[in-house]
């Protein structure tokens, strides 16, 4: 057992089960969950970013990137067909399990896995998330995918099927993940009403206190839109714009909407205290350099 020093101080963390030693001086562990079309490892997305956090953090620090599922290939698919809400449950029990994590880690959100991580630290305070920093996630919903990302076009084609058959259709609505954030601005009361996982965690039928608290206990919220973003419509919600209600033209941005102004999840408490870091990223959706996010994002996690 390797014994640290820190000002003149002996500290061991030990976790629960004995077999895992974490000291102060380890990079605090980091948690990524992709995006649509994408999973926990395919080499040319999350698999490299993975090794970028590894190779930009150092000191050996542990990533996990979120599976849902047995399998890559259910990962992916889970990523369109699984709804959301249990997939957060999946997610918060192996968080819990993970010994490795209990002292608090870091989060990494891409595309909707922006929201879904959003929704773990809203729901899941333990163990506890610590900074997060949402890549083009879709924080107000989307109201449109004008293009596929990656190369599951006959998924997309599927999503789109659905989606124009009925996004708040019951049974549409509990199995396709993209209709769960689906934020339609011309029928407002009936998204606020079916939407069953944006709606709430957005605070937009039942105030629920824990959410609001739960948020605020991070150390920082970083959410990151892409300036040249083709997919996200709008782009803005990936900063907590939306479409004004009633048309899909015009645009509030964060401190115009409801929820920064009533402060229903506390994002007017993070922005005010310093807590609140928006980034605007030059390229398309989730395109980005190592060198945007060692300058950027990097500061984040260490």
């Amino acid at each position: 057992m390797a014994v640290m020093s820190c000002l003149g101080a002996v500290l061991l963390i030990l976790a629960l089960n004995g077999s895992y030693v974490l000291t102060l001086a380890d990079p605090v562990p980091v948690v990524m969950w992709h995006g649509m079309g994408d999973s926990c490892c395919n080499p040319l997305s999350m698999g490299s970013i993975k090794k970028l956090v590894e190779q930009q953090v150092g000191g050996g620090v542990y990533v996990l990137s979120l599976e849902i599922g047995n399998s890559i290939v259910e990962d992916m698919e889970n990523g369109f067909l699984m709804n959301v809400n249990k997939q957060i449950d999946i997610v918060c029990a192996q968080l819990k399990k993970d010994p490795k994590l209990q002292n608090g880690f870091n989060a990494l959100g891409f595309s909707q896995g922006g929201q879904f991580l959003r929704a773990v630290a809203q729901r899941c305070p333990s163990p506890p998330m610590l900074n997060l920093v949402s890549f083009g996630g879709q924080h107000q919903g989307v109201y449109g995918f004008p293009k596929c990302p990656g190369d599951n076009i006959t998924l997309c084609n599927y999503v789109r099927k659905l989606l124009n058959l009925g996004a708040y259709v019951s049974w549409i609505q509990n199995l396709l993940v993209q209709a769960e954030y689906w934020h339609d601005p011309l029928n407002e009361a009936e998204y606020r009403s079916k939407s069953v996982f944006l709606a709430d965690i957005n605070q937009e039928r039942q105030f629920n206190a824990t959410y609001k608290a739960n948020l605020l206990k991070l150390k920082n919220l970083v959410l990151v839109m892409f300036g040249n973003d083709t997919i996200v419509d709008p782009k803005e919600s990936e900063w907590f714009g939306f479409y004004i209600e009633g048309q899909g033209k015009a645009l509030y941005n964060m401190t115009e909407s409801k929820l920064y102004q009533q402060d229903l999840l506390g994002l007017k408490e993070l922005n005010e205290s310093g807590r609140l870091t928006l980034l605007e990223a030059p390229g398309d959706h989730l395109q980005f350099t190592d060198a945007w996010f060692e300058a950027n994002i990097l500061r984040f996690l260490k």
